[in-house]
């Protein structure tokens, strides 16, 4: 690549939100591999499965092109993020990690729901700001533009 090549960060790294949903799947996965034995198929593979999930669906979000697609994802990595809370207070229940750190976390995660919220509150503000046709989708618009322009075309 030589000397004047730069690696690119990816746009979603720089997102606060996914800095937060990662650091907190580092502290699941760091917490799940102190897990029994017993447990490493159904307990452990759930919880860092659900906690990668919140990273890769907010990652997802900002990528995505339409902006329902953007909402969508993040409204998945919410939903992740509370299955994450679950899994961390069975731990709880379970002996594996104590209280304090049940409760640091889950308030943790908390935060970043509050954080996704706003995204999706400020990915919902720039679709609204976007003119659209009655009864259309402003992502579909750009899609049938597309198509016009194609037929015209031929």
């Amino acid at each position: 690549m030589g000397d004047y090549y730069k690696p690119v960060k990816p746009g979603f790294e720089k997102l606060r939100i996914w800095k937060k949903a990662y650091d907190l799947m580092m502290e699941v996965h760091t917490i799940c591999k102190t897990l029994p034995l017993s447990e490493k198929y159904i307990f452990k593979s759930q919880s860092e499965r659900s906690s990668s999930s919140v990273v890769d669906n907010i990652a997802e979000s900002n990528t995505s092109y339409y902006y329902n697609d953007k909402i969508k994802a993040a409204y998945v990595a919410r939903k992740e993020a509370g299955e994450t809370q679950s899994h961390l207070r069975k731990m709880e229940g379970k002996k594996y990690i104590t209280s304090d750190k049940t409760n640091y976390l889950i308030d943790e995660y908390e935060g970043l729901i509050r954080g996704i919220n706003a995204y999706v509150n400020y990915v919902c503000e720039k679709r609204d700001k976007v003119p659209r046709h009655s009864g259309e989708r402003s992502d579909s618009r750009i899609v049938v533009n597309l198509f016009t322009t194609i037929l015209d075309a031929l």
